[in-house]
């Protein structure tokens, strides 16, 4: 997973769920929008954590 492409990903979520609260959308299209961002941070946890596991291979010679 690209890291970078997480992130983007996830800020354009966040920036939709500010601009639908403002908005004034359901508390249900809002939820929608906050998992799909728990999700997303998941994610890019998994993709940091998976990165790091590389290179602490590639440091103790795996």
């Amino acid at each position: 997973m690209d890291i970078q492409t997480l992130t983007v990903w996830i800020r354009g979520r966040y920036e939709q769920l500010k601009a639908g609260k403002d908005a004034g959308q359901t508390s249900t299209e809002l939820a929608l929008i906050a998992g799909a961002l728990l999700v997303g941070a998941g994610l890019l946890v998994l993709a940091i954590r998976t990165k790091l596991m590389e290179k602490i291979g590639i440091i103790n010679g795996g």
